[in-house]
């Protein structure tokens, strides 16, 4: 394996922790702001809906600039992005830091995927995506909580401030070992879109959309479940999100090899039943069962929960290079921004609901989306013209 691809990867960790340390500092940043943390809430939207937009259209605008330096330029903008939210001021300010931050998030999502295939080979492009895609794994696994750790000893900014110098070690290496003259394909969104139409692909990404909807109406709220509707103290998230972090290394790793075990259209569908169940779980335990007891049940899914949550997504995208594997690439990347997308929608409705109720019902409401997803998939399976799968 070509060991470039590794900084690669260290990029998409770095702009990934972002996107999920959020859910640990929205308290702090709530009462550091002045604002409601449902409003808080809306930070996390603005950084995905960048990402969701910024991933097609940037690429299409840039797609034949250097790639080495189209990198480099994404990262050092996105440590900007995280130094103006480490110095804000106000909360408009903090919103534009994320808006930064997700765009160059995006940019730079797409282009090191198709620096991957390049720098590796044709004959090695799955490896070479699921090394990058990998480090947003790892952000689950080691840097929303060790994001959420160095917040509880220096505060949030502190966090904001460690990922800016994460990022800016990450650019420098990547200037010094990333060949010259490396040019992208240019791709119009005409073109991106095109890949919308092929028979199976729009019922996918809905899919994707809903299951992550319904899951970051949750996962985006973490700590008002764990603080409000739990009774557990803020030096228990850490440890909360590295168990849901270990949780979803295991799904990602597992998954690859169910979907080619059992098919992935199966490994789907048992997430999304099994997801729905984990989502009403949580309401179950936060509204019946006493704060003595429902802190300590809700710790014990998070394991659990992240295996769930995150078995989902490499069956999701087998089953999209299946339908189109010549166009693998701009599925996948249409299938990211359906991942984001999710993620801000679920973030703006997980945030009513805290506005008008309470956290114990944020899961009734959430499980409703992975069924529909189930239902969607279901009417999809039976009209649509499904390209051959493993063990369908």
């Amino acid at each position: 394996m070509d060991r470039r691809l590794i900084w690669l990867a260290v990029g998409s960790f770095a702009m990934s922790t972002v996107g999920f340390v959020f859910s640990s500092l929205l308290p702090s940043i709530a009462a550091d702001a002045h604002v409601s943390i449902p409003s808080a809430g809306y930070l996390i939207t603005a950084f995905s809906l960048a990402y969701a937009i910024g991933a097609p259209t940037l690429s299409a605008l840039f797609g034949t600039a250097d790639r080495r330096k189209l990198l480099v330029v994404a990262m050092l903008i996105f440590v900007a992005g995280n130094g103006v939210a480490a110095t804000s001021s106000s909360f408009t300010a903090l919103a534009a830091a994320q808006i930064i931050m997700g765009m160059a998030a995006g940019l730079f999502a797409a282009t090191a995927q198709a620096t991957a295939v390049a720098l590796a080979g044709p004959e090695h492009r799955a490896l070479a995506i699921s090394v990058v895609v990998g480090g947003t794994t790892f952000a689950v696994a080691l840097g929303a909580p060790l994001g959420a750790l160095i917040a509880n000893f220096w505060g949030w900014r502190g966090t904001f401030g460690a990922i800016a110098l994460l990022g800016l070690a990450c650019s420098l290496v990547l200037w010094l070992r990333l060949p010259r003259g490396m040019q992208g394909t240019r791709l119009t969104m005409r073109e991106r879109l095109h890949s919308l139409g092929q028979p199976g692909i729009m019922p996918s990404l809905l899919v994707t959309l809903l299951y992550l909807t319904g899951g970051f109406m949750l996962i985006s709220y973490f700590a008002p479940l764990a603080m409000e509707g739990a009774g557990l103290p803020a030096l228990a998230l850490p440890g909360m999100l590295l168990a849901f972090g270990v949780g979803a290394v295991i799904g990602n790793l597992s998954s690859g090899f169910l979907a080619d075990r059992f098919g992935a259209t199966r490994v789907v569908v048992l997430s999304l039943i099994l997801s729905s169940l984990v989502c009403l779980t949580i309401s179950f335990d936060l509204t019946f069962v006493p704060h003595e007891l429902a802190g300590p049940i809700l710790i014990g899914l998070m394991v659990p929960w992240g295996i769930i949550g995150w078995g989902f997504p490499p069956a999701q995208a087998s089953r999209l290079v299946a339908y189109a594997p010549d166009i693998a690439h701009l599925t996948l990347s249409l299938n990211a921004s359906a991942i984001y997308l999710g993620i801000a929608i679920g973030t703006v409705l997980g945030g009513r609901v805290l506005e008008y109720s309470t956290p114990a019902n944020l899961g009734v409401i959430a499980a409703a989306f992975p069924l529909a997803a189930l239902a969607l998939l279901a009417a999809s399976l039976k009209t649509a013209r499904v390209a051959p799968m493993p063990a369908e």
